[in-house]
C-alpha cells in the first residue's frame, strides 16, 4: 500500500463521515456531542516552541456540546469541547498510550477546552471497543492515570458490521476479524450494498476504495471474489464499482495531495493549487513525495 495514502485515507474517512464514525463506535458520547459539523483544527503541537520538537496530531475536532461538562465553562454561552483521534497502524497498543496523554496535555493549555480522545487501532484488537489506560507511577505512588476511548477494528465482528445499517461501518468490516471462508464474500456483499447505498459519488469512492484496500485477500480469495462477482445478486457490482472508482479517484486523490501539503506546509498559493487541480496525477505524486520530503514547494512552483 502506498504509504503516502495509508493515514490519509483514514483521516479522509472519518473527516467525511465523522457523525457516522461516532455513532457506530461511542454511541454514548455521540448523543451529547452535536457531531454533525465539526470544525477541523490545526494538529500541529510544539510542546516547548520554539525549539520543541514538531509533532502532529492525526484529526482534531472542535464542536458543541449538548449538555455541561462538569469542570468546563461555557464559551460565548456554548458547551464547546474537542474529540482528538489518533489513527494507529502498527500492531502494538503500547506506544499510542504516552502520546495521547501528552497530545492531551498540550491541547488543553493550546485550546482550554475539555477533549475526548480517541484510539484507532488498525491491527490491534484489544477488547473491540473499550477504555485504555496510560499508567505513571514512582515506586508505589500512581502519579498519572490517563484513560482513552479506543476501537479495535481486527476485535470486531466484520460480518455482523458489513449487514449493518451504517455505512461507514460497512467498509470498514473489511478490516475487522473475518473468517476466511468468508472473506470473498464480505468484500462482494460490501461492495454490493456500497454501490446501492444512497450517497454522493464521492463518498461511495471513499468508502468503497476502503474496503478494496483493506480486504486480507490472497491468491485464491481474490479468485474466489472475482467469481463471486460473476453471479447473482453481485453481477454488475464489478462495472458499477470501476465507473464510481474511475469518476472518484482522480478527485479523491488530488484532495489527499493537497491536504497532505497543507497539513505540513500551511495554506497553498494560488499557483500550486493550480497545478493540483490541473496537472497529471502521475507526475503531481512524485512533485508532492518531493515537496513533503525537502519541506518545500519550490518543485511545485517551477514553471
Amino acid at each position: 500500500m502506498d504509504e503516502l495514502d495509508h493515514d490519509q485515507r483514514f483521516k479522509t474517512l472519518i473527516q467525511e463521515f465523522f457523525d457516522d464514525f461516532m455513532r457506530l463506535f461511542f454511541a454514548r458520547w455521540a448523543e451529547r456531542l452535536d457531531c454533525s459539523s465539526p470544525e477541523w483544527l490545526p494538529q500541529e503541537v510544539f510542546p516547548d516552541p520554539p525549539e520543541g520538537p514538531r509533532r502532529v496530531m492525526d484529526l482534531v475536532a472542535r464542536l458543541p456540546a449538548r449538555e455541561p461538562i462538569p469542570g468546563a465553562r461555557p464559551t460565548e454561552g456554548a458547551w464547546l469541547a474537542l474529540v482528538h483521534i489518533e489513527i494507529e497502524s502498527p500492531d502494538k497498543a503500547a506506544p499510542l498510550r504516552g502520546r495521547m496523554h501528552r497530545y492531551h496535555v498540550a491541547l488543553r493549555d493550546r485550546y482550554g477546552l475539555p477533549v475526548l480522545p480517541i484510539g484507532v487501532f488498525l491491527r490491534v484488537g484489544l477488547d473491540g471497543i473499550g477504555i485504555d489506560t496510560h499508567l505513571e507511577t514512582f515506586w508505589e505512588l500512581e502519579v498519572v492515570r490517563f484513560q482513552y476511548l479506543y476501537v479495535g477494528l481486527p476485535g470486531l465482528d466484520g460480518v455482523q458490521y458489513v449487514q449493518g445499517d451504517n455505512w461507514l461501518g460497512v467498509a470498514l468490516a473489511a478490516l475487522m476479524r473475518i473468517p476466511r471462508e468468508r472473506v470473498a464474500w464480505l468484500g462482494a456483499e460490501a461492495l454490493r450494498r456500497l454501490t446501492e447505498a444512497p450517497l454522493p459519488k464521492r463518498k461511495q469512492f471513499l468508502l468503497s476504495e476502503c474496503v478494496q484496500a483493506y480486504l486480507p485477500m490472497d491468491v485464491q480469495l481474490r479468485a474466489e471474489f472475482e467469481e463471486l462477482l460473476k453471479a447473482e445478486p453481485y453481477r454488475g457490482v464489478q462495472a458499477v464499482n470501476k465507473t464510481v472508482y474511475e469518476q472518484g479517484l482522480e478527485t479523491g486523490r488530488r484532495e489527499q495531495l493537497r491536504e497532505l501539503l497543507e497539513e505540513d506546509l500551511g495554506p497553498l498559493p494560488a499557483k500550486v493549487l493550480d497545478r493540483l487541480n490541473t496537472m497529471p496525477i502521475d507526475q503531481l505524486r512524485p512533485l508532492v513525495k518531493a515537496a513533503l520530503r525537502t519541506n518545500s514547494l519550490e518543485g511545485l512552483t517551477d514553471d
